[in-house]
This record gives C-alpha cells, structure tokens and sequence, in this order.
C-alpha cells in the first residue's frame, strides 16, 4: 500500500526553523518528483518546494526561496523541507506529494498523484 507520512511539524516562535520530514513507503520505484505543499486557513493549497530523483533539481516559490532547502534520500525513501528564519505568514498545514512526472517537476497540485495527511506548523510572532 502506497503511503506518504509526514512528521516534524509543531510551534515555534518567528525567526526559528523546524524541519520536516516525510517517508513514502510501498512504491515499487522511488517517485520521480517529490514536493511540499501547505495550505493556510481560508487559502488555497500552494507548491512551495520541489525536488527531482535523479538530478535533485530544485524548484522553490519565491515565499520561501532562500529560506527553505528540500532534499532527498531515495536510500531511505525520505524527503525532508529545512525551513529557517520561519515567518507568521508561513503558518499551514505543509504536505508531501510524489508523482512519476517524466520531465521538469511540476508545482500544480493536480499534478500530484500521492499525498500525506499533512502535519501543522505554526509560527508565532
């Protein structure tokens, strides 16, 4: 059974870093493209970081650029989001996604076939 689990989400003061991890199991090959995802009350579900298999290419939305690292084990079938210097505005429920997308890792979440159940990070100020 494939399965996305995240973890590592909580509370933190502005300023602060939390990083979160998220295991994939039950797939038969490692996901070509791996992302977080997050979602804020009353707002839509936003691509916020991307990674790719192979290359370990990177896409970040410009809200996090500089802030967040995306990386990868496909040893361990593990996808971490290193997020520092975290901000109020990025309090949401963050998500793993995978898919086998062929070429550039897409942001758009219909592009993702796999989810997580999320896990909540809050930052106050």
């Amino acid at each position: 059974q494939v399965q996305l689990v995240e973890f590592g989400g909580g509370s933190v003061q502005a300023g602060g870093s939390l990083t979160l991890s998220c295991a994939a199991a039950g797939f038969e090959y490692s996901p070509t493209c791996m992302a977080w995802f997050r979602q804020a009350p009353g707002k839509e579900r936003e691509g916020i970081a991307v990674i790719r298999s192979d290359a370990g290419s990177t896409w970040y939305a410009d809200s996090v650029n500089g802030r967040f690292t995306i990386s990868r084990d496909n040893a361990k079938n593990l996808v971490y989001l290193q997020m520092n210097s975290l901000k109020p505005e990025d309090t949401a429920m963050y998500y793993c996604a995978a898919n086998f997308w062929p070429g550039v890792c897409p942001s758009q979440r219909s592009r993702y076939n796999w989810w997580g159940q999320g896990t909540q990070v809050t930052v106050s100020s």
